[in-house]
């Protein structure tokens, strides 16, 4: 069960034969305004559509490999082929000059030095140890037999100091604290009771009053400068707000949405219009430049590349491979030849080479060879 309703249609508000005695002749004239500008943004799209797929796309992309070129392929190689080697065999020379060299001195000398500093240092310690152990004993038997008696009587005596100044200071408080209450507390007292309390009250009552005075005469000049300023200025302004502005408010936003619904709608016929004269023109352009260009192509320049490449360009393609081969052939004779003479060059210097002597095989030579039907063996022997 649904419990909200839906939403009501919007109903149009009705319109007046101002609005309709407006809107005609508003779009009448935006249109005739609208089409040029319309049509010549359509061209500057084109034309900008055009440049970018042409000219700033490929120039992009020449610019982007230019600059791969001079400065990411540059450093790439920098980086790869010099600073990483440079760095691997800084590190490995590193590791050789001061890692090994540290690590061997760490091991071989410091270590036993600290082994032997550490037993030196815990020999001293159990001797001090020793030492402050007896030094302890002694001082404790001072403190037992000597310190402690004699901090017990000092306590004791000050303890009794301090009873007596706690009785005599006790007592001067207490003649202070009277001279203070009957030389100061009852005559201010008195004096605030009988004196200040009524002068303070008839000084405030007086202040109540005056503050009464002003305040009704601050009212009666507010009042004054409210009504003042009601009839002078918020009555004329209000007037004017809804007898001149409100109606002129009303004209100048009928006025307004008119035009820029009349904006809209001629934008949008506008851009028809510019679609179709775009095609008009695109159509007029090719029948008049594409299409004979194309025809002329076809019926005129492909036959004429077609005799050109059978006649011309395929027997000067066939006389090239023949250049070439011949110009192959000549240069391996050519390498052959040199080979041949440096071999004679270096026999007649050094000689002839040693051939390699037979070496003997387990395989007999000559007739009696291993075959499939036969063996060499003692026991299978034929």
């Amino acid at each position: 069960m649904d419990f909200e309703k839906a939403p009501e249609p919007r109903r149009p508000e009705p319109e007046g034969c101002l609005v309709v005695a407006v809107r005609i002749p508003v779009r009448i004239v935006v249109l005739v305004l609208v089409v040029p500008v319309r049509m010549l943004w359509d061209a500057l799209v084109a034309g900008g559509r055009l440049l970018r797929d042409t000219v700033l796309r490929p120039l992009g992309r020449a610019l982007r490999w230019v600059a791969k070129a001079l400065f990411v392929w540059p450093f790439v190689a920098l980086w790869r082929y010099v600073l990483v080697p440079v760095g691997r065999a800084l590190a490995w020379l590193g590791r050789v000059l001061l890692v090994v060299p540290a690590l061997w001195f760490h091991r071989y000398v410091l270590t036993p030095v600290g082994q032997a500093l550490a037993r030196a240092a815990r020999g001293i310690g159990a001797a001090i140890a020793w030492v402050a152990r007896g030094v302890g004993a002694g001082f404790a038997w001072i403190n037992a037999r000597l310190l402690t008696p004699v901090g017990r009587a000092l306590m004791w005596l000050l303890t009794g100091i301090g009873a007596v100044c706690a009785a005599i200071g006790l007592g001067v408080y207490t003649a202070a604290a009277w001279l203070v209450r009957y030389l100061l507390v009852v005559p201010a007292l008195w004096l605030y009771e009988w004196f200040l309390a009524p002068v303070g009250r008839a000084i405030a009552w007086c202040a109540q009053g005056l503050v009464w005075l002003l305040g009704l005469l601050v009212t009666g000049i507010g009042m004054g400068l409210y009504w003042t300023t009601r009839i002078l200025v918020v009555l004329p302004a209000l007037a004017l707000w809804r007898w001149v502005l409100v109606p002129v408010g009303r004209v100048l936003a009928v006025v307004g949405r008119e035009i820029a619904d009349a904006l809209g709608h001629a934008w949008r016929i506008a851009g028809r219009i510019s679609l179709a004269v775009g095609r008009f023109l695109g159509t007029l352009f090719r029948w008049i430049f594409v299409d004979p260009v194309r025809w002329v192509y076809r019926t005129v320049l492909t036959p004429v590349g077609h005799v050109v490449r059978d006649v011309v360009l395929r027997p000067a393609a066939e006389a090239a491979r023949a250049v070439g081969r011949t110009a192959r052939q000549a240069l391996t004779t050519a390498r052959e030849t040199v080979r041949q003479a440096r071999a004679d060059f270096r026999r007649m210097l050094f000689g002839e080479q040693r051939q390699p002597q037979a070496v003997g095989r387990r395989e007999p030579p000559g007739r009696d060879t291993r075959t499939l039907g036969s063996s060499t063996t003692a026991l299978t022997k034929d």
